[in-house]
């Protein structure tokens, strides 16, 4: 009787064993469980559109996002971008303007939403559309007043084009774009804490910065 027994328990192991090793087995054959909003949004990646262009990233206390420069569109804008970058006019300015669904707007020395740099762009308007991830230039109500400011879009605004200059696009970073607009904003737009540029410089498509080539010294 207790032989019986210890057989009997011994088929009962022996089953739950089978059965773990057909549920694991199971487990792994079934698809990836669906991801959550914020992990796909993390794992975004947009093409590049022309390898000649330039990359920008720009380190936020929010995370990093990296632009593609469209200087086949709008070389001016493009070059100005590039320059500002180099010389350190980004680095440590706000997000001042946010508006959900709609944009997140920077590049304003003063924060203000009124200053600029020492200088103003011609208008490069093209055909291509305002989407999630869209880099465009603000302005005022003339089409050649772009400066410095300009505005990464959260979704499709059609209503913004061919009336302002596209320059780029987001490469990856799409986690931290919605991120930033989501946060909470006061008066005329603007987050309640600030959403700060840490550093703007020229990078590679995954966001590591390039290597400075230094000038060789006369010999």
């Amino acid at each position: 009787m207790i032989r019986s027994i210890a057989v009997i328990a011994s088929i009962g192991v022996l089953a739950l064993s089978t059965m773990a090793a057909d549920e694991k087995t199971a487990a792994s054959a079934a698809p990836n469980a669906p991801k959550s909003a914020a992990d796909s949004l993390a794992a975004k990646r947009a093409p590049i559109r022309n390898k000649a262009n330039k990359i920008v990233t720009l380190e936020t206390n929010y995370g990093k996002m990296v632009l593609e420069l469209f200087h086949d569109v709008a070389p001016a804008h493009a070059d100005s971008f590039v320059a500002r970058t180099n010389d350190g006019f980004y680095n440590g300015l706000i997000f001042h303007r946010v508006i959900k669904g709609f944009m997140i707007q920077g590049g304003d020395p003063t924060g203000t939403g009124r200053g600029n740099a020492p200088y103003n762009l011609k208008a490069e308007f093209s055909d291509l559309p305002h989407v999630e991830g869209t880099l465009s230039m603000a302005r005022s109500s003339d089409p050649n007043s772009a400066s410095c400011q300009f505005f990464i879009c959260l979704a499709r605004a059609a209503h913004l084009d061919r009336q302002y200059s596209i320059f780029g696009n987001l490469l990856k970073g799409y986690d931290v774009l919605q991120a930033i607009g989501n946060v909470p904003t006061g008066n005329a737009d603007r987050p309640l804490k600030d959403v700060i540029i840490t550093k703007a410089y020229l990078s590679d498509a995954e966001g590591n910065p390039l290597a400075q080539v230094k000038p060789k010294r006369d010999e």
